[in-house]
């Protein structure tokens, strides 16, 4: 097995890079197979969250209000991580969200990686499930799900008991592998692309669940367009994940 790594998890609006956001980030740096330090930020994604992340996390709108939002935790994020492999369970979703957001600040960010999904699918095939939560529960983890931290803490220990039952120093799902995920470029909305949106919320009466300033060109053109086409009709909320 690797010896220094990763381990990263995230908490996010949803399950799409495209069109959600992080809520959370945590990590842990491992040194020659010890734990060395962790990293831990709440990040505010500038949008309402919908009420079923909030019952699956427990992050709560009044928690991200005054979090940082992304860009100001990546810069501490990236300098924690240095050129380290990650670890993560399902990791390739975490790599996709952080690419995405580095990609907007127009940083580039490219890295190997160990799926312990993917080592658990090969390996446990007979297990009825293999989500993080499962696994830890099969294994006799301490766990508590779907916090950013604890599933850093919980996917680090899955990956020594998998290596420690299976790793025979043959099968490289052990050790890192490039992950790839393309970013479609993208950047901040111009000026009358905003005013345009501001102007169809209030003449037809729609309140978005969502801070336009935070908003992506893309997703300005994806509201504006679904406003027109009547997709997005007058009413009192449009929930963020409209798009």
């Amino acid at each position: 097995m690797m010896q220094s790594y990763i381990s990263i998890d995230l908490e996010t609006t949803g399950l799409d890079p495209r069109t959600d956001k992080i809520i959370e980030i945590g990590a842990v740096r491992v040194t020659n197979g010890q734990r060395e330090s962790t990293f831990s930020a709440l990040v505010n994604p500038g949008r309402k969250l919908e009420r079923r992340i909030t019952e699956l996390t427990g992050i709560r709108d009044g928690d991200l209000e005054e979090a940082p939002y992304i860009e100001e935790v990546l810069p501490s994020l990236f300098q924690f991580m240095g050129e380290r492999p990650l670890l993560g369970h399902s990791v390739l979703f975490d790599f996709s969200f952080l690419k995405r957001a580095a990609s907007y600040q127009k940083i580039a960010f490219e890295r190997e990686a160990v799926d312990t999904l993917k080592i658990a699918r090969k390996y446990l095939a007979g297990l009825e499930h293999r989500s993080l939560d499962y696994l830890c529960q099969y294994y006799g983890i301490d766990h508590q799900a779907h916090r950013a931290l604890a599933d850093a803490l919980a996917t680090d220990a899955l990956y020594r008991k998998l290596s420690e039952l299976f790793d025979d120093g043959k099968d490289d799902l052990f050790l890192p592998k490039q992950l790839i995920y393309r970013v479609k470029k993208d950047g901040p909305p111009s000026k009358s692309q905003k005013l345009k949106l501001y102007r169809l919320l209030e003449q037809h009466n729609i309140k978005l669940d969502a801070d336009v300033e935070r908003l992506t060109r893309s997703e300005v053109s994806r509201y504006t367009d679904k406003i027109l086409s009547g997709a997005i009709r007058s009413q009192d909320t449009v929930p963020s994940d409209a798009l």
